[in-house]
């Protein structure tokens, strides 16, 4: 069935696209599972049953609250999607991918300040996409993403079918 939904997509000029959502890293996760026993401690000169209760409420509530908030990127239909922003591929150039101190060095001293950026801690890989039109103020898209050489072939894909006349 999905073969041929994909089939059926190619015909209609829709390709598959990309897409990540920048989740946070373990280690928020943890830390946000620590305010759990700390909610437990406020309560339990109260009742500790109910500071039981209370601190996983909390615990989970955050952890779903951090997940659910994580942005998503997508390239898809001719558009970059990055969090609520988007842009349409036509208006960005050739993507360059980051990592290790390469990255950290984009993030941080070479990061321009007229850029837009999502960029997410504990995430690694970093594409950073100069956006060609002349009238929009801002000079590249700065993107965090765990697979950066798949979201670079993403865009690039996208330009090219949206650069390719359709018969």
């Amino acid at each position: 069935m999905q073969n041929s939904m994909r089939h059926a997509d190619a015909r209609s000029g829709r390709t598959d696209g990309y897409r990540e959502r920048l989740g946070p890293s373990l280690w928020i996760l943890v830390a946000a599972a620590v305010a759990a026993p700390m909610a437990a401690l406020v309560l339990t000169p109260i009742d500790t049953t109910i500071a039981l209760v209370v601190g996983i409420c909390v615990g989970v509530l955050l952890i779903a609250l951090l997940l659910a908030a994580a942005p998503v990127v997508e390239v898809r239909d001719g558009e970059l999607r990055a969090g609520r922003a988007h842009i349409g591929v036509e208006f960005l150039g050739a993507p360059e991918v980051h990592v290790g101190d390469d990255a950290r060095h984009a993030r941080g001293a070479g990061l321009d300040p007229r850029s837009w950026h999502l960029i997410r801690g504990g995430i690694d890989g970093l594409v950073v996409i100069p956006v060609t039109d002349v009238d929009d103020p801002t000079t590249a898209w700065v993107i965090s993403s765990r697979t950066p050489d798949r979201l670079s072939a993403a865009v690039r894909r996208a330009q090219i079918t949206r650069s390719t006349p359709r018969r």
